[in-house]
């Protein structure tokens, strides 16, 4: 399940591009609490404890709880500002859900049993199409990742939702069986076939 992380944060009382300026000269980042319902509250974050929980790898499918503007609040990441340049963080955005609201999260896809894969030992390639599966879930059973195994897949095979578990009672966002991996040929083994088919098709039967 995926950590619950905490960010200290202060009221912010001015709002417009100066303030904001302003605040990040500080070393802290503008943000905004929405949703359940209630008034949107501006904050601001520290920018180097943002920073630290952004380096989790997991910061957009994590619980967050914001502290120190009265009563700790639960949210969920839903954007992230960047800059252009520097790849400084300029504004948060956050959702507020109840402890076991049903969320919408991104949750990242990890491949084992590579050693196990009899296409991947032939040489051929593992083609990922999803690396993030959009899961509604628990806000209280947020998965760190969705484990996927690769036992038994051989070239030209694929991979498709209904072939992975999900975590218990998460129900994936999109519609269908989507495919989720594919292995494919490598290109030198491609290119030895196609070479194979075209000099039999090239072959003249003798007299």
């Amino acid at each position: 399940m995926s950590d619950t992380l905490t960010l200290s944060a202060t009221a912010r009382e001015r709002a417009g591009k100066g303030a904001s300026r302003a605040l990040r000269l500080e070393g802290r980042v503008p943000a905004v609490v929405y949703g359940n319902k209630q008034e949107p509250l501006s904050i601001t974050v520290e920018e180097k404890a943002l920073v630290k929980a952004l380096n989790t790898g997991h910061f957009m499918n994590s619980v967050v709880m914001i502290d120190g503007v009265g009563q700790a609040i639960r949210t969920l990441p839903k954007d992230v500002q960047f800059h252009p340049v520097t790849d400084r963080p300029l504004h948060v955005d956050f959702l507020r859900i109840g402890e076991h609201s049903k969320v919408h999260v991104d949750v990242p896809v990890v491949f084992v049993d590579e050693d196990q894969a009899p296409g991947l030992k032939r040489g051929g390639v593992l083609n990922v199409v999803i690396h993030d599966l959009g899961l509604v879930v628990d806000a209280a059973e947020i998965p760190s990742e969705i484990t996927v195994s690769l036992k038994g897949i051989e070239v030209g095979e694929s991979i498709h939702l209904s072939n992975i578990t999900l975590p218990n009672g998460a129900t994936a966002a999109d519609e269908g069986d989507v495919t989720i991996a594919t292995v494919v040929a490598p290109s030198a083994l491609k290119s030895s076939e196609g070479d194979t088919e075209a000099s039999a098709e090239g072959e003249t039967p003798e007299a």
